[in-house]
């Protein structure tokens, strides 16, 4: 499961990437993804809508098993 969430973060990176940011991913239990917003993005005011409409929405679409995404 870990190489297919590092597979579907590398579509929604060069967004990030275009706006000073990434996205790290740190961990996955039990279908809940880790992961830690870096660069502009950590202290971005948007950055939980940018977790939870961009990032989760993909993964979830993306992964089969992933049941939310949280940051760290």
């Amino acid at each position: 499961m870990r190489e297919e969430i590092e597979k579907a973060l590398e579509k929604i990176r060069p967004s990030l990437k275009r706006d000073g940011g990434n996205v790290d991913l740190v961990d996955v239990v039990d279908g809940l993804v880790k992961v830690r917003l870096t660069g502009a993005c950590g202290g971005c005011p948007m950055s939980q809508m940018t977790l939870k409409n961009g990032i989760e929405q993909l993964l979830k679409k993306e992964v089969p098993g992933v049941v939310g995404v949280e940051s760290v």
